[in-house]
């Protein structure tokens, strides 16, 4: 959880809910360049490993965001 990872800049982005996953990924890596947005569709499999360079940006099949991006 994003809670676990120290350093510094913003860990959760909830104002890109509803936002396209491209602009969503873009705008994370902006405003927290220690870490990777990473686009992934809702009903993909991922790993549950915690990584506090990587926030995962869940789209539909719109590409639209559905989840908060939250570094985890």
């Amino acid at each position: 959880m994003a809670a676990e990872c120290p350093g510094q800049g913003k860990s959760s982005w909830p104002e890109l809910l509803g936002t396209p996953g491209e602009t969503a990924a873009a705008t994370i890596e902006r405003e927290n360049p220690s870490v990777n947005a990473v686009i992934v569709e809702v009903g993909s499999t991922v790993t549950t490993d915690i990584r506090c360079d990587r926030v995962r940006v869940w789209v539909n099949t719109n590409g639209i965001v559905t989840r908060v991006p939250v570094i985890r």
